[in-house]
């Protein structure tokens, strides 16, 4: 039996978008009640609307009723009820933006967009740009707060690099949620991947089916991450809005491998920071599963990284720092800390470091840590020569 397509009803936040959200409620109240008091500002809005007159042209429902008809049967599927207008912007390249006010649709379109696209075409632009006023109206303009804290913070010059990672990757999945919301519109994915690719390359004819092969292609031989800025590459786009059509299960880990990656310590977000914090208590706690390496010295390091640190913290071990989950940054980061606690007590450090050894070993990163031994620790090639058959020996054991 062949899976529903989806319809306006199955448009959600994607999961990054619920993470943010959840992050910064959590951790900057007082920042998130400020950005949520800013959301109807009416000075804004005027400003807007004047700017836009000024520099645009307005195009008129009664001079281009074929066109608004358009937008009005995007809107009508995507089950939005408000004021629409729509502008075009001086400008050959060809493109669309929604300029957002509460309760008002503010579409403004550059280049021969009308001239160039199909109608299902245009139906999917439409419905892209609708897409972001729908998401910016959930939940209170909770996703709008957490856009707008985010870009506030860049554009201040003093943001963490974990803030400006964070606005990166929630562009990258605001882009992905309106192209699904392009496809309601449209009704099928297809008019969505053509119009992108079109306006992307400025040529006048695309074979949907064969653009998404080519995608396949380019998913097979290049496994990274993105690294766009505010748009995931086409590519991307036009895979991950195809199995989001499909309902492909894989879609999520899908996403979180293209636009979010391995854990890195160059590049964490700010719920990246989160999921280290939790998996480096995890590994902490399974590090000190043999009980006899935990002293008083050792628990109170400990203790000043986590401070409610308790007894039966869960564990997490190696498994969870494979390649696809974390980088060599990580697992060197893990190697650190292992050589700070063993380091701490003499009367247990020979345990201690055959701990660690036996966890870098599963973590793959050995040799990292046979470096911090004679970097950090002192160890001669004497020293080290004992270390490594010691650590062999009890492998075989």
């Amino acid at each position: 039996m062949d899976t529903p397509h989806p319809d306006a009803r199955t448009l959600a936040p994607l999961p990054y978008h619920t993470a943010v959200v959840d992050y910064l409620r959590r951790n900057e109240p007082d920042v998130w009640r400020w950005a949520s008091g800013r959301l109807t500002d009416e000075q804004q809005r005027e400003s807007l609307r004047t700017a836009l007159l000024r520099d645009t042209y307005r195009i008129d429902p009664g001079a281009h009723a074929e066109v608004h008809a358009q937008l009005a049967c995007a809107m009508a599927r995507l089950g939005i009820a408000a004021p629409a207008t729509l502008y075009q912007s001086p400008g050959q390249e060809m493109n669309a933006a929604l300029l957002y006010v509460p309760g008002e649709v503010h579409i403004v379109v550059q280049g021969p967009l009308f001239e160039r696209l199909e109608p299902a075409e245009l139906l999917a632009v439409f419905g892209h740009e609708l897409s972001h006023y729908l998401l910016w109206s959930r939940d209170e303009g909770a996703l709008l707060a957490a856009d707008r804290i985010l870009h506030d913070a860049v554009v201040s010059g003093q943001a963490s690099n974990s803030q400006r990672e964070t606005l990166r990757r929630y562009a990258l999945h605001t882009e992905l949620f309106a192209d699904r919301g392009g496809a309601v519109a449209a009704g099928d994915a297809a008019p969505a991947v053509s119009a992108l690719v079109k306006i992307q390359t400025g040529i006048g004819s695309v074979d949907a089916a064969a653009y998404l092969r080519q995608a396949d292609e380019v998913v097979a031989r290049e496994a990274g991450a993105s690294s766009a800025h505010t748009h995931p590459e086409t590519f991307i786009r036009a895979r991950a809005l195809a199995l989001w059509w499909e309902g492909a299960p894989e879609l999520d880990d899908w996403l979180a491998a293209r636009l979010q990656g391995p854990l890195a310590l160059e590049r964490l977000d700010l719920p990246g920071q989160d999921r280290l914090q939790t998996l480096t208590r995890g590994f902490l706690a399974h590090y000190l599963a043999d009980r006899a390496l935990a002293s008083d010295a050792v628990l109170a390091q400990v203790r000043m990284l986590f401070p409610d640190w308790r007894e039966d913290e869960p564990a997490a071990g190696p498994e969870h720092f494979g390649p696809e989950a974390a980088d060599d940054g990580v697992r060197g980061y893990l190697n650190a800390l292992m050589l700070d606690l063993a380091l701490l007590d003499p009367d247990g450090q020979d345990a201690a470091l055959l701990r660690a050894g036996q966890l870098a070993q599963s973590l793959g990163s050995l040799d990292a840590l046979m470096l911090n031994l004679r970097r950090d620790a002192g160890f001669g090639k004497r020293e080290l020569d004992r270390y490594k058959r010691r650590l062999e020996k009890e492998t075989k054991a």
